[in-house]
């Protein structure tokens, strides 16, 4: 009788199989709502982010044409004004991805409490 006792371990390739073999089992209640709760609390920001962003890379242009207009082409009056809009831009971006975040996490925040109360009860 000689059987030899062979163990071999890799990480890797234990959570690979462990992937694998998720993707086959039933789908869990419990395992639903908590990535439904991840997907809600990483999606809160998202939209601000972008928004803000946008208005802030627009604006940096629109300041940089501002500034070509004085340099350059010596333009004074289009270069003032199109400095002072772009300048105004980039200050009010802060002030609306704030008001952008709190806008979402008021629309989400029943859904998200909810959640959280069931996830926690059980």
């Amino acid at each position: 009788m000689s059987e030899d006792f062979n163990y071999s371990y890799s990480a890797e390739r234990q959570a690979e199989v462990e992937a694998i073999r998720r993707k086959y089992l039933p789908p869990e209640e419990q395992e639903n709502k908590l990535e439904r709760l991840r997907r809600l609390d990483a999606s809160v920001g998202v939209p601000a982010m972008i928004a803000s962003l946008a208005l802030g890379i627009v604006s940096i242009l629109v300041f940089g044409l501002g500034m070509c207009c004085f340099l350059l082409w010596t333009q004074w009056a289009a270069g003032a004004a199109a400095c002072l809009i772009g300048a105004a831009g980039m200050l009010y971006a802060p002030r609306l991805y704030a008001r952008l975040l709190q806008a979402r996490r008021e629309k989400l925040a029943p859904e998200i409490l909810r959640l959280t109360d069931e996830l926690s009860q059980r």
